[in-house]
């Protein structure tokens, strides 16, 4: 009986491949003095197209609290509609200039929520039109490989497959137009480490 492994083998009977396991992708982003960058948000799209609609773990919601966003930075697949309850005993109005979503939610109360509906690709500012020390950001993608690196600058991306690939950072404080840093990669099965250097302000 021929055993079954990466790859293919013929004994007079069918062919016998045995499928490469999903890819798991450890970055962390720095900045140039090497010191982790923490809520960068770290995105990668597979020459090969993911099918399927996009669901992400955590809460499409960013609440008002403490006269803070939170979280400071939430991401959303494209065509998300996103949740903002006002969990404060002060009323906020939500605003956006942004060219992916240019918004405006007029003045709601404690324990009100509002929503709005992100269905294009980029970074969405966000302030308040009463509270100007109020800041928050919503990163809409199109890949389910994304995510947010933690407080040492860590974050984890599975289930992507073999192959070339673009890795994209985006952080507020990336020195560059659109706050991003796009680099060109190889992801090459099982589990894989990578170190991106950002330059912020």
């Amino acid at each position: 009986m021929a055993a079954i492994f990466s790859g293919a083998v013929s004994l007079g009977g069918p062919v016998l491949v045995q499928a490469a396991a999903p890819a798991s992708l450890r970055v962390q982003v720095v900045d140039a003095s090497g010191v982790p960058v923490r809520d960068a948000v770290v995105e990668l799209r597979s020459t090969k197209t993911s099918l399927g609609a996009i669901r992400f773990p955590w809460k499409m919601g960013m609440a008002q609290k403490g006269r803070q966003f939170t979280p400071g930075t939430l991401i959303v697949a494209k065509g998300s509609t996103v949740a903002f309850p006002n969990l404060d005993n002060v009323r906020h109005s939500i605003y956006s200039f942004s060219k992916p979503a240019r918004f405006e939610i007029d003045l709601y109360g404690r324990d009100q929520t509002r929503t709005h509906t992100f269905n294009v690709v980029g970074s969405v500012k966000l302030g308040c039109n009463i509270h100007d020390e109020m800041r928050g950001y919503i990163r809409v993608t199109d890949t389910p490989f994304a995510g947010k690196t933690d407080h040492n600058g860590y974050v984890t991306l599975t289930g992507m497959a073999s192959g070339g690939a673009t890795l994209t950072v985006w952080h507020p404080q990336i020195r560059s137009p659109s706050g991003e840093s796009t680099s060109a990669m190889t992801v090459t099965g099982g589990v894989q480490a990578h170190k991106l250097k950002v330059a912020v302000r």
